[in-house]
């Protein structure tokens, strides 16, 4: 009998046969979107969306308005604007993601309390009048520098900047307010940035930078055959040097961590045109789990947004608790895990989107139970390659994803 083959001997046709499958019964599917108004739940939610500079210009005037004639009527200097805490979020299984509740909470200048967040509102509105009325866009943290003693930190000027979005109704993006390049993407996709021509099959080990407005990303073609989402730089940086793209005809894409808005909206703009599927790789743990979640749900933080941020139906190729065992992962390569990630693996179980996808709930359960965690790095033990050669061609060509 002859010696059965490496996954890295075999042809991409071989390899790639189940995600052909895939790509052709995700392409054949008509998935029904989802509307809160279809749902009866337009009344019960906070919704946004995109605005150009005027629109928003219009809704800060209006906001201003407001708070002139609640001073002029005694009622005093407030601002009223949605609650964006946990407590006023809704998971909507038919949507399958996080959406923003109706509850508003008020933000009066006379209160020790909200003083200081009510003058942080009112120069973040007047930085965004003056950006949408020039038409110019800056990043976060040039924004924080225009008053740095007002803010003292950035967290403080972006925390704001976010409740702002709510109360103008709109998409961050809108506000003319980007993040600093974080994501990168490397492998079979071209596009027009501005209109400059992009090639991602030439841009070195380092890949492209994720562009901030993703509104001036046009003309995206490709011919890969699915997208790896990878939670972190490492593991791309081999992807990108290994040219996993070459062979396995994909679109490799990370956020680095947690991922900014850019790169969520770069991902659910590639895959809506494309119309190919995503496949996760991320650590096995409670966190590379819950970054995993932001992509598919939405983050607690801008739930508000979640319709425009979120990437429905993206598979967890790995690497998950059942491969230490399955890849005979050495113990040394293994790590306990601390309390806090038992904590918040508990936690994450008890989240409606887990527990309606028992495979993903068994996953994690057996995280939780055998208390032990790995990196994707773990995988380097068999050699630095054995993530491009063995691991995710063995994967693919098996179709083990959930």
């Amino acid at each position: 009998m002859p010696p059965k083959r490496k996954a890295n001997e075999l042809s991409a046709d071989v390899v790639l046969k189940e995600v052909r499958k895939l790509v052709e019964r995700e392409r054949s599917e008509k998935k029904k979107v989802v509307t809160l108004e279809e749902l009866g739940l337009e009344h019960q939610s906070t919704q946004v969306e995109e605005k150009n500079g005027e629109e928003v210009m219009r809704e800060v005037e209006d906001i201003i308005v407001e708070v002139a004639a609640s001073i002029m009527s005694g009622r005093g200097f407030k601002y009223s604007q949605p609650s964006r805490g946990v407590g006023n979020q809704m998971y909507v299984p038919e949507m399958d993601r996080i959406v923003l509740k109706d509850k508003v909470s008020e933000r009066p200048f006379a209160n020790v309390a909200t003083v200081r967040k009510t003058a942080i509102t009112t120069k973040i509105l007047q930085l965004v009048f003056e950006l949408c009325s020039k038409g110019i866009h800056t990043t976060k943290r040039d924004m924080f520098y225009t008053d740095v003693k007002l803010f003292q930190e950035q967290t403080q000027s972006d925390e704001i900047l976010e409740d702002v979005a709510c109360m103008v109704g709109c998409t961050r993006t809108s506000l003319n307010v980007v993040a600093s390049d974080k994501g990168v993407v490397v492998g079979r996709l071209q596009f027009q940035d501005s209109g400059d021509e992009i090639d991602c099959t030439r841009m070195g080990m380092g890949g492209k930078a994720i562009p901030p407005y993703i509104d001036r990303v046009t003309h995206i073609r490709s011919d890969a055959e699915f997208i790896l989402l990878v939670e972190k730089d490492a593991a791309f940086q081999r992807l990108a040097e290994d040219r996993f793209y070459n062979k396995y005809p994909c679109i490799i894409i990370t956020g680095k961590g947690e991922p900014d808005v850019a790169t969520r909206q770069f991902l659910k703009k590639v895959k809506e045109t494309l119309k190919i599927p995503v496949l996760g790789l991320f650590d096995s743990d409670p966190y590379g789990l819950k970054i995993l979640s932001v992509y598919m749900k939405g983050s607690k933080s801008m739930a508000y947004d979640a319709a425009n941020l979120t990437t429905a139906d993206i598979k967890w190729l790995g690497v998950r608790p059942s491969d230490l065992d399955k890849f005979k992962i050495p113990e040394q390569c293994r790590l306990p895990m601390k309390d806090s990630d038992i904590e918040t693996g508990k936690k994450l179980l008890q989240e409606e989107f887990i527990t309606s996808n028992p495979k993903w709930k068994a996953e994690l359960e057996l995280m939780v139970k055998t208390k032990v965690k790995a990196e994707i790095q773990a995988l380097s033990s068999f050699g630095f390659q054995y993530l491009t050669q063995e691991y995710l061609p063995k994967k693919l060509q098996e179709g083990d994803w959930i």
